[in-house]
């Protein structure tokens, strides 16, 4: 049915990988691209031996607009799965505008030398992927992806008005280390030691870096601390909906995650700036001067996320508790999906965290194959019709759950 492009070789790439290839009906071609050949081509030799596929790989610099171009002029694909870092959205979308290729990410741009993020940035692309006729789909992962389709569906089956929305995100699995991120650990720390951001009564309300936090029941697991942070499916939900009155995003970390953080931010580790340190050459002929970003240091030797599902048991529980009015009368209600970590790896090799990004990253270039989720343009998951995209999401390894008019604590 059509040719895809995966740049990006990490854990969520793999599990998109896995689904891709699982998925040969829809996927006809399959090629695996980044910066480590090396990687593409183990990842590629394990779903061709599995699954009968012929995936080919290439290297590429996702930084580099024009080896970008080159690679998507000589293969030609359908759609672009970007599954590499936010860093390159925009270098990834010029190049699919310059080669005529159509787009899908799974997190929104965010620059290297300033830990920000929001749409802004791929907003900006609108008219020219229009002009194009190319579609570029943002944000289908989990959540960014699956939260935002969760609020689509609520919306066109259960609300008239959708007045108040909580993103529920707990990760209540044990990787047995004693400090170790799910995704990549820059990416991660950035994003959590942000000043927290919520929507209410049309406006944003800042807060500082965990300030805000209780306990909230996850199903299957029960009571664990969740904290208000600033996302970036907020910002297009609230738009796309301007009924809500109020939306936040939640997310559950334990306290050994809590003090090792406090610990880097204390110790400037979580520094994204560039310091110089004297350092003697290899040679022991004197010193030499070396720059280094703490935070791109401590990633390097952290645990890598790939490397965590062997050992990791436990579940996710990642959703939507919305509250709004059906035919004149509040309901409340609350769709989700619980995940295993074990049951992830046994399928792909890799834990939880990067199976419920990866899987949604597969069923929207599905979407978009099948013609179901294509039109002209920059658009956020919610702004196409989630029927379709939850019904594979049962399907394909993540089935969810309704519970109608419940508490929803918050």
């Amino acid at each position: 049915m059509g040719k895809v492009l995966i740049i990006g070789a990490g854990g969520v790439a793999t599990v998109a990988a896995h689904k891709v290839a699982q998925n040969k009906d829809v996927f006809t071609e399959i090629k695996i691209a980044s910066r480590t050949k090396s990687k593409c081509d183990a990842l590629a030799q394990v779903l061709n031996e599995k699954y009968g596929t012929n995936v080919t790989t290439a290297r590429v610099d996702a930084d580099s607009v024009e080896e970008l171009v080159a690679l998507m002029s000589e293969y030609k694909p359908d759609i672009v799965m970007n599954l590499a870092l936010p860093y390159q959205d925009l270098t990834i979308m010029d190049a699919c505008l310059a080669t005529g290729c159509n787009y899908l990410d799974t997190a929104n741009y965010e620059p290297k030398d300033e830990a920000h993020f929001e749409y802004s940035w791929q907003w900006a692309y609108r008219e020219r992927f229009e002009k194009a006729g190319l579609c570029a789909i943002l944000g289908c992962g989990f959540d960014p992806g699956v939260t935002s389709v969760y609020t689509a569906y609520a919306a066109k089956h259960h609300f008239d008005e959708m007045h108040y929305l909580d993103i529920v995100d707990c990760n209540a699995g044990n990787h047995h280390k004693a400090f170790a991120t799910n995704f990549n650990p820059e990416i991660n720390i950035r994003e959590i030691t942000q000043k927290g951001l919520y929507w209410e009564n049309g406006q944003y309300v800042e807060t500082e870096p965990m300030e805000i936090h209780q306990p909230l029941n996850y199903p299957n697991i029960g009571p664990k601390e969740s904290y208000l942070l600033h996302h970036e499916e907020i910002e297009s939900l609230v738009i796309n909906y301007p009924t809500i009155k109020r939306a936040r995003f939640w997310m559950t970390f334990g306290e050994a995650y809590l003090k090792h953080l406090e610990v880097i931010q204390n110790i400037g580790m979580d520094c994204i700036d560039e310091v110089e340190y004297q350092a003697p050459k290899a040679d022991g002929t004197g010193m030499i001067t070396v720059k280094i970003v703490p935070l791109q240091f401590l990633k390097a030797v952290l645990p890598n996320p790939q490397e965590l599902g062997q050992n990791y048991d436990g579940e996710t529980s990642i959703g939507c508790r919305i509250r709004g009015i059906k035919n004149g009368e509040e309901h409340t209600y609350y769709v989700y999906n619980n995940c295993s970590h074990q049951a992830a790896f046994e399928e792909t090799g890799m834990q939880g965290v990067s199976y419920t990004t990866g899987v949604p990253a597969m069923i929207g270039a599905m979407m978009f194959l099948k013609g179901i989720w294509s039109k002209p343009g920059v658009h956020n998951v919610e702004e196409f019709d989630p029927d379709p995209f939850m019904e594979q999401l049962n399907l394909q390894g993540l089935p969810w759950h309704e519970l109608h008019d419940i508490d929803l604590e918050l």
